[in-house]
């Protein structure tokens, strides 16, 4: 076999193969009212079952960072953000179906 084509096997093979990506999560919350909190624990919840050592998790409350709320058009509150690997995903809610968050985050 001559070198291009192993290169290209190799190219093939790297493509096919899952990429260790971080999943870059962010949390919009409200303060600490009772259903933000039940947010954050259910979002680490969803972290610790998917086991993985890959997630970097943002906790941002809108009242102490209300821009970066703006620039995300985040409306409603609590919010998750899938923001890598693309596509990007949002979750509104306490995020209480943790089963069908996790599902979508993994996908």
């Amino acid at each position: 076999m001559d070198e291009l084509a192993h290169s290209v096997q190799e190219f093939e093979r790297a493509a096919i193969k899952p990429v260790n990506q971080v999943y870059v999560l962010q949390l919009y919350i409200a303060g600490s009212s009772p259903r933000s909190q039940k947010a954050v624990v259910n979002v680490q919840k969803i972290c610790n079952q998917l086991s993985r050592n890959n997630f970097e998790l943002q906790v941002i409350d809108i009242f102490q960072q209300p821009l970066l709320a703006k620039a995300e058009q985040i409306f409603a509150v609590p919010t998750l953000v899938r923001k890598s690997p693309c596509p990007k995903r949002l979750f509104i809610g306490d995020l209480a179906d943790t089963e069908t968050i996790k599902a979508r985050i993994d996908s």
